[in-house]
């Protein structure tokens, strides 16, 4: 069982899930001060965390390194549980930037900075993008930063074809979850494309992550050669990459997720109507810090990862939210457009279907 588990238990049954937007809204926000218990982080987990993700993360790239003496069959094959404790690592990051894993503002912000170089990903920028992320996250006059592009049917029929063109390669499978998260962590976070970009602090953050990944690169490429650092690092980036990117995908992207207006938007409403619960095994939770929990960690994001799920245990109600296993969620892959008309995400062939 994985170090960090708890055992806690749900407590007794509750009412159902409130219905209309405005109860929901009320109950969201009952449950965000409920959740503030949860709050406090604990070192000893904390520190424990940190020790259970990065030493695993050094053992296995060592043992990579040696595979290489024996076939790149097994560097890859190696490369998979990497890539996971890799994106652990980030979820450490990500909970730094929320200021959720320490007391101190100067460890989480430390921590962060060192993470960001095994994460290829700015520490500062990223913090100030995922912030406006969780100020904005399902509102549909606030898209764009820090989220998955999505268009309201109106707006893609209202696109040249070649805009329509445009908008189907990127939702593709091939591009979301493949050449897509390859530019976002090898490209797009070494110049702070988009908003931002303007912002010295931002550039500060991007530059100086950029110069610590070079350092890094060219003492590793100095002791074992450049090529088999590629070789062995490479792959575990690009894969945890696509773990992310997918975590991400799911959790805002899926069957009865809800985007509003400015005028109806709500931020604790948004964190159950917009945000999934990722019915994942336990031992796969541990290793993706326990973002699959992300109605909670959007309802209150200063709770440390690793006491999600006591928080979706103590409130019966937090369990009765969209839920998506892993079977159900491959079949998001094919939902593109917000619907405004039905209030739902439909596909491609929805529309065609629609409008023959």
């Amino acid at each position: 069982m994985p170090p960090d588990d708890t055992g806690v238990q749900p407590m007794c049954a509750s009412t159902p899930t409130p219905a209309t937007f405005q109860d929901r809204k009320q109950a969201a926000r009952r449950w965000a001060q409920q959740l503030a218990v949860f709050k406090q982080p604990v070192l000893g987990r904390s520190v424990g965390q940190i020790g259970t993700t990065l030493l695993p993360l050094a053992g296995l790239t060592i043992l990579m390194g040696f595979s290489l003496q024996v076939g790149y069959w097994l560097t890859l094959l190696l490369a998979v549980p990497a890539a996971f404790f890799l994106v652990r690592a980030f979820i450490l990051q990500h909970d730094c930037g929320h200021g959720s894993l320490f007391k101190s503002g100067w460890a989480n912000d430390a921590l962060g900075r060192c993470l960001s170089v095994l994460t290829m990903t700015p520490y500062g920028y990223w913090k100030r993008e995922h912030a406006i992320h969780h100020a904005t996250s399902g509102n549909l006059e606030k898209r764009g930063i820090g989220d998955i592009t999505t268009l309201t049917v109106r707006e893609y029929l209202a696109l040249s074809r070649w805009g329509r063109l445009r908008y189907r390669l990127y939702r593709h499978p091939i591009v979301l979850f493949g050449i897509g998260p390859a530019f976002m962590f090898l490209i797009r976070h070494r110049i702070a494309i988009g908003d931002g970009t303007n912002d010295r602090a931002a550039w500060t953050s991007v530059l100086g992550t950029n110069v610590a990944i070079l350092a890094a690169f060219g003492a590793a490429s100095l002791a074992f050669g450049w090529v088999p650092v590629l070789m062995v690092w490479g792959p575990v980036i690009l894969l945890a990459a696509t773990i992310g990117i997918w975590m991400f995908y799911v959790q805002h992207q899926f069957e009865g997720v809800q985007w509003h207006h400015e005028d109806e938007w709500d931020f604790h409403a948004s964190a159950l109507d917009g945000c999934s619960f990722y019915d994942l095994p336990r031992w796969l939770h541990w290793l993706t810090g326990y973002i699959g929990y992300h109605h909670v960690h959007h309802l209150s994001s200063k709770i440390p990862n690793y006491r999600l799920r006591d928080c979706h245990l103590s409130i019966p109600d937090l369990q009765r939210v969209r839920s998506l296993g892993l079977i159900e969620s491959l079949k998001t892959v094919s939902l593109a457009l917000w619907d405004e008309d039905s209030r739902r995400m439909i596909r491609f062939g929805d529309l065609r279907e629609r409008m023959a």
